[in-house]
């Protein structure tokens, strides 16, 4: 179901909850939400439609991606980036982001993944894993 966003910052700033089982519905409400936006999103952390649980939902070339309780594991390559977010008003602003990363993850059947990932992949996932943990850009 396509859930309304959350625009305030207090809101957004507070850190993620551990996702369970009990919280697919959520994954599949995310997923809709960002389908939903897709002219203008490329990811949604679930906080961003009102639920405080680390899952995140992005655009993988084409195709979209679904992570609970993803985490940084590894990280190289440094850059400064400009990013807009939907929840937030006003233009991009500046962040650092990484390269190429590997996240820990686990998938929808609460299997434990570990995957690297490299360039606009990469930083849209930085920029939900950033949302799980309550930073704003």
């Amino acid at each position: 179901m396509v859930k309304e966003l959350v625009h305030d910052p207090i809101v957004l700033a507070q850190p993620s909850a551990l996702a369970t089982a009990a919280d697919l519905q959520t994954a599949q409400d995310l997923l809709d939400t960002l389908a939903a936006h897709k002219q203008t999103c490329v990811g949604m952390a679930a906080n961003m439609i009102g639920v405080s649980k680390r899952i995140i939902a992005f655009d993988h070339d084409g195709t979209y991606g679904l992570m609970l309780n993803p985490e940084i594991v590894k990280q190289s390559g440094e850059y400064e980036a400009e990013e807009s977010c939907l929840s937030l008003l006003g233009g991009p602003r500046k962040t650092k982001r990484y390269q190429k990363i590997k996240v820990r993850y686990q998938t929808p059947e609460l299997q434990i993944r570990l995957k690297t990932f490299e360039g606009w992949t990469a930083q849209i996932i930085q920029h939900e894993i950033d949302h799980c943990n309550g930073i704003l850009i």
